[in-house]
């Protein structure tokens, strides 16, 4: 095992090769390659049944790889994954926090967990509970916190080891958006602090402010990776107007605006390198409504994985 001391500042965290899950006849996920260097961010986008989440649960050593390899410190996750896990955070899709324990008391039983303890495991989780702003509620039990307030619990939880990999299943779901920004600015903090993190996400504004680079899967393979602005500049153009209208006004739009159209109901999208002519037209069509806005990662994801609802 190669200490985390003497690991190279440049070799990656996580590197996986021609990475495989399949079940029964079905693939899951389907030889896919990508390294994680470290201190970054690194996303996994997809719509359901990408592959996306069994990709995460090889990485936290929970479901066995069924071909090609997946090493996390320079370790095969087959052969070493209790070292792995005893130097990587996880913060789960749905927080799992014990209901009987105080604030606290679920940090103390979590640190036991690696084995530690003691006054030092005492100071650390005064600076976790500072760290997530619950430090006056250490007394409370999970229950009687706000679903932000667990977040921020169960994020320091997967802090009391001092993990150098912190592995993010969906940390904001279902939260409101203030406490989604104070996550944001916690999740930050740690990377500024040489953290690595790895993360899946449905919100394209997380992905776009967490994430140095990410990965678009659908169908178990990687179909785009690069950074969110990489990602924006190759597979969209710079602006997007999104025109909704009904009938005969629509499709002639569609026919004379010489931009890449999508359609979607009686909503049509419609792609430019060079809006002004189109907004120009548009403002004399009182009967269509119309929004320009620059192009962002959600409209890659839409045109890799497509508009069609997943279930």
């Amino acid at each position: 095992m190669q200490p985390a001391a003497i690991q190279q500042a440049d070799t990656p965290i996580v590197t996986a090769r021609k990475l495989t899950k399949q079940f029964g006849s079905y693939r899951a996920v389907d030889g896919i390659d990508f390294d994680i260097a470290p201190g970054k961010c690194f996303g996994f986008l997809g719509p359901n049944g990408a592959g996306k989440t069994t990709t995460l649960r090889m990485a936290m050593g929970l479901t066995p790889v069924s071909s090609g390899e997946l090493t996390i410190f320079g370790l095969a996750v087959q052969r070493h994954a209790a070292e792995i896990r005893a130097r990587t955070g996880i913060i789960p899709q749905a927080d799992n926090l014990d209901p009987d324990f105080s604030v606290e008391e679920n940090l103390a039983v979590y640190a036991s967990f690696f084995g530690l303890g003691g006054p030092e495991i005492d100071a650390r989780i005064d600076t976790l509970l500072d760290f997530v702003a619950l430090g006056e509620r250490r007394k409370a039990k999970p229950d009687a916190l706000s679903g932000g307030m667990q977040r921020r619990l169960t994020i320091a939880r997967a802090l009391i080891n001092e993990p150098e990999l912190v592995v993010l299943d969906e940390p904001t779901t279902g939260l409101d958006p203030q406490a989604r920004h104070v996550i944001w600015g916690r999740l930050t903090e740690l990377k500024s602090r040489g953290k690595t993190l790895l993360l899946t996400t449905h919100y394209m504004e997380e992905a776009e402010r967490l994430c140095d680079e990410l990965v678009i899967m659908d169908h178990g393979r990687i179909l785009a990776q690069g950074s969110p602005r990489d990602l924006i500049e190759q597979h969209v153009e710079t602006d997007v107007i999104e025109v909704r209208g009904e009938g005969d006004t629509l499709r002639e739009l569609a026919r004379q605006s010489g931009c890449r159209l999508e359609q979607m109901g009686n909503s049509l999208y419609c792609y430019t390198q060079n809006p002004a002519p189109l907004i120009e037209q548009l403002k004399d069509r009182h009967a269509l409504r119309f929004v320009h806005r620059p192009a962002g990662l959600e409209d890659v994801f839409l045109r890799l994985t497509g508009r069609e609802l997943r279930d």
